[in-house]
């Protein structure tokens, strides 16, 4: 991409009604445009970034024997009536709406029921089990306050997997293979280190649930963990009898502020036997299907890459989610300089390097590199007169301070 065909241009100031962090940087640097509050554009330079978090997930789903489809948005009424989740008493966050012909109709916020309607096209002996189906689709959830950018919003990008199994056991395997999967996730976006699996409740899904938090000062939950026995649990749930469950002591306990950037659900039988899904076994028994629900937010995820990484100038990616993995920035104003550093970025590029090349003539430096640092792509290549003459370029990567000079040659090595 040359940074001059970008139609996305930089800001010097924030926007005056985001405070967070992400918004701020994510706006200024290009990568999205709020609409309206908890509902945000998503720009060339975003799309790439939630592509290559959409890759590592997918395939670490695919890994664990995920099969991804797309359910539409729209949700039929009386799926959720079945399992008593179409109310507002139960579930406060829909949006509503009618056809022409008056019926109702929801968008959806999750979608067990509408994956598991349509499961009993699909399954129907024990043969047909187990099954795992996920997708990424965007959200609707009807907040009382979106807030903290990307972190909180109306609508947003969700990786959504269900799992579908014979009996608890076969079950269980599963959502552990998940847990390790999850983890894997988050380690290749940089998060591993900082993110743990908490106990938690399971608000409108079951009553309790595994959530994936990540500490930063920007989250909105407290959780308490022990970092030796890798123990987290969610404040809304602390009490004696978990602690006891769980084998640990209150002053064993750091206190911590996190994000949740992913969660996991063990449903059972319940569901299946509220919508009627299930198989014959193999004595031609009626059987339940266990069924689980495993989600992780990637626009979400987006923010707190950018919470947890983000210095006073601006974004720093890790180099799995980063746009691009080289910023090409041309200092070059004569014919022939620019023309090298053209055939530098073609080169580079044929080798199947992502470059962003800020060949932008008439900007000052000091401007493309204010620039290069708020975009944060991991490693910035200054082609210039005086590097030229020595036929060299300056590198640097974004998240150290010094620079150093190597030849043109060994940069392409």
């Amino acid at each position: 991409m040359k940074q001059s065909q970008l139609f996305t241009k930089t800001r010097k100031e924030a926007p005056a009604d985001e405070v967070s962090k992400n918004a701020e940087f994510l706006t200024r640097a290009g990568y999205i445009y709020k609409e309206m509050a908890g509902a945000y554009a998503y720009l060339p330079l975003g799309i790439c970034v939630l592509e290559k978090i959409k890759q590592i997930i997918r395939e670490e789903m695919n890994a664990v024997g995920g099969q991804e489809l797309i359910m539409t948005s729209l949700q039929r009424k009386e799926l959720w009536e079945n399992t008593d989740r179409w109310s507002d008493e139960n579930v406060d966050v829909w949006f509503k709406s009618k056809l022409k012909n008056g019926t109702e109709v929801g968008f959806g916020w999750s979608h067990e029921e509408p994956i598991s309607e349509m499961m009993k096209n699909y399954i129907s002996s024990y043969k047909d089990l187990p099954a795992y189906v996920y997708q990424f689709q965007t959200k609707m959830r009807n907040e009382l306050r979106a807030k903290s950018g990307i972190l909180r919003g109306r609508e947003f990008v969700m990786k959504d997997l269900y799992s579908y199994s014979l009996d608890a056991e076969q079950h269980e395997k599963f959502y552990q293979g998940v847990i390790d999967a999850y983890m894997r996730v988050f380690e290749r976006v940089g998060l591993g280190d900082d993110t743990f699996v908490t106990f938690a409740s399971g608000g409108a899904f079951t009553q309790f649930s595994h959530e994936f938090q990540t500490i930063t000062d920007a989250g909105e939950d407290v959780i308490y963990i022990n970092r030796d026995k890798k123990i987290a649990i969610n404040n809304e749930v602390l009490s004696d009898k978990v602690l006891q469950d769980l084998g640990v002591t209150r002053d064993e306990l750091e206190e911590v502020k996190t994000a949740e950037v992913g969660n996991i659900f063990n449903f059972g039988t319940k569901k299946s036997e509220q919508m009627n899904l299930y198989i014959t076994d193999e004595n031609g028994e009626k059987k339940y299907v266990h069924l689980g629900s495993y989600g992780i937010g990637v626009t979400r995820l987006m923010g707190v890459i950018v919470e947890r990484f983000a210095d006073e100038k601006g974004l720093v990616w890790p180099e799995s989610v980063a746009p691009f993995q080289i910023h090409l920035v041309s200092l070059c104003s004569e014919e022939a300089d620019v023309k090298k550093a053209d055939e530098l970025y073609e080169t580079l590029t044929k080798q199947g390097k992502e470059v962003l090349y800020d060949d932008r003539i008439g900007v000052r430096a000091g401007e493309k590199f204010a620039d290069s640092d708020l975009i944060g792509i991991p490693l910035r290549v200054i082609i210039s007169p005086k590097t030229l003459a020595q036929d060299s370029v300056e590198i640097k990567k974004r998240n150290e301070s010094e620079a150093k000079i190597i030849a043109i040659d060994e940069l392409l090595k």
